[in-house]
Parts: structure tokens; sequence; C-alpha cells
């Protein structure tokens, strides 16, 4: 989206400041795989809880709370914005992210009747066998982790 360059020497997960996820050195790329088991494993319990319980919420915490405190004591060196947006690029995503909130205010007007489904309506059954759940929460909290290295 930006129309100028970024500086890339600093872009690489291993060379930037901060709490690294994939350093060079063979004890921390076992600290790695650790972490990486530990979570899978995290995740798999997280998803057997029941959906919108006070159990399930603490599961959601527990990373929220762990990823905000790794950004506070540990941030990465930022990226420079850029002096430019690329105005048509931008709205792409913003006709996008319009349309989907239209797609839900629209079916929640409409009750959500089975000829006009919400996105949520769509997408609740594919999250209903504990595998594809437990795979969804280990992407979000490795999204959460994207964002704090950024």
């Amino acid at each position: 989206m930006a129309t100028d360059d970024v500086p890339g020497g600093g872009d690489r997960l291993g060379r930037r400041s901060g709490f690294s996820l994939w350093p060079a050195r063979r004890r921390n790329r076992v600290r790695a795989t650790v972490i990486g088991v530990a979570l899978a494993g995290y995740a798999w319990a997280a998803g057997a809880t029941e959906p919108f319980s006070t159990i399930a919420l603490v599961w959601v915490l527990i990373p929220g709370v762990v990823l905000a405190a790794i950004a506070y004591g540990w941030p990465p060196e930022r990226i420079p914005p850029p002096d430019k947006l690329d105005i048509t690029g931008m709205f792409y995503w913003v006709i996008a992210v319009a349309a989907l909130f239209e797609w839900e205010a629209s079916a929640y007007k409409d009750n959500s009747l089975p000829w006009h489904p919400s996105l949520t309506d769509l997408i609740n059954p594919l999250l209903g066998p504990h595998i594809v759940k437990s795979a969804a929460f280990l992407l979000w909290i490795l999204v959460g982790w994207a964002l704090v290295r950024r």
C-alpha cells in the first residue's frame, strides 16, 4: 500500500531487536520448537472448551496478556511510516471491509433468514470440529504474535 520503499535491512526476523522467534543458534531453535509445541498444545486445550463460557474467556485472555507483556517488555524496531499512501489500493480494502459490514448488518436486520445468512452463520458450522477450532485458535495466537513483532 505504500508507494515508497521501506528499508529492508532490519526486516528479517532474526536480525531485529526485540524478542526473536527464529534465532540462528541451535539452542534457540530448540527453544522455538518447544514454544511451538506448547502453543499447539495450548490451542488444542483451548479448542476443547465450550464457546462463550468463562473458561473459554480465560483461555483467550491468557495469550493476550502474555503477548501484551512481550510487546511492552521487548518492543521491536518500528518500521517508519510511508510518506505517501496508494489511495487506490487502500480503497480496495475499504470497499471489501464495508461490504462485509453491510452483509452482517443486513443479515442482522433481516433476522438472518435462511435466504440471507450472515457471515457468522456460514462460518460457525466450519468451526464446529475440535481440530478446526484449535487450528483457528493457534492461527489467532500467531497473528497476534505477528502484530506484536511489527
